[in-house]
């Protein structure tokens, strides 16, 4: 089932990279802004799981009022721990833009928002593919069935993981996919949840036990997951949960570095993968990982 959401109206935000725009869309007339939060103060949000020792420090993307479009905070290469130089390996991705909002409908992390809700086209919040990138098939940036994302695991796993989703009120999922210059193949999926109780139950679910240790369930064709040695911090968003994980040597025909995001009603599945011996590079995968991790924030 697809949400119906206003057309959006992106605001160009100053990145750190160049590629093609996300969805299109004609820009709308200006949304309006929303009303004062109320008064009375925040109730505590329920604690997630804690942050695994490689996971990143996140910055706070305040004052995003509903109904606006709204730029993602404007770092520079430079600001981003790990990303310095221009000549890092990263790739080029366009200037990132939130989408606008329905009128009255606030950004999923405002005081007026408390069960965390995504109100806009979920579509729109995909990362979007670099310069240089060729699409996958099926992969477009439109909505993708169940089956197609349980693909990304191993066969043994796929009947209970869709049975899973089944009974986790999952209202829909959009995903991008495409392949770089290097060979490096790239997927991202954004699985949407009724609320924030599913999709965290959804999150933990592919965890095989629960504890700071628990490794994720592998993807197809790889080995048991490790966590990401490369992974030293982020530019996320408050209330966002990133772990990042990659296969260690030896990983035989190919490389294989994931991370879940867990962003209120959404968890997003990022995955980069080569074949080869040289294996796939970290500095492009943990600046897809930042970027994707902003846009649901």
């Amino acid at each position: 089932m697809t949400e119906q959401t206003a057309p959006p109206a992106d605001v160009a935000v100053p990145a750190t990279t160049v590629l093609p725009p996300v969805p299109e869309g004609p820009p709308p007339a200006p949304v309006q802004e929303e009303g004062p939060a109320p008064a009375a103060p925040r109730p505590p949000r329920r604690v997630l799981r804690a942050v695994l020792r490689w996971t990143a420090a996140v910055l706070v993307l305040g004052g995003l009022g509903a109904g606006t479009a709204a730029g993602i905070t404007s770092m520079k290469r430079t600001d981003v721990p790990g990303l310095a130089t221009r000549d890092d390996g990263r790739w080029d991705y366009p200037a990132l833009t939130l989408p606008a909002l329905p009128a009255d409908a606030p950004r999923p992390f405002s005081d007026s928002n408390l069960a965390e809700v995504h109100h806009a086209d979920l579509r729109r919040l995909l990362v979007p593919a670099p310069a240089g990138a060729t699409a996958v098939e099926g992969l477009d940036g439109g909505w993708v069935d169940t089956a197609r994302f349980v693909t990304e695991y191993g066969k043994g796993d796929r009947a209970a993981l869709t049975q899973h989703l089944k009974d986790s009120a999952l209202r829909h999922t959009a995903a991008r996919g495409w392949t770089m210059p290097d060979g490096t193949s790239s997927r991202v999926y954004l699985l949407q949840f009724n609320s924030v109780a599913y999709s965290t139950a959804f999150h933990d679910a592919i965890y095989e036990q629960e504890s700071l240790d628990s490794l994720p369930l592998p993807l197809a064709g790889t080995a048991e997951p490790v966590f990401d040695e490369d992974w030293t911090a982020t530019a996320g968003a408050e209330f966002t949960t990133a772990h990042v994980y990659s296969e260690s040597e030896p990983y035989g025909a190919e490389q294989v570095r994931y991370a879940y995001v867990l962003a209120g009603d959404t968890v997003a599945l990022i995955v980069h993968s080569r074949k080869g011996g040289a294996g796939t590079e970290a500095v492009p995968f943990h600046q897809t990982v930042i970027l994707q991790n902003q846009l649901l924030g």
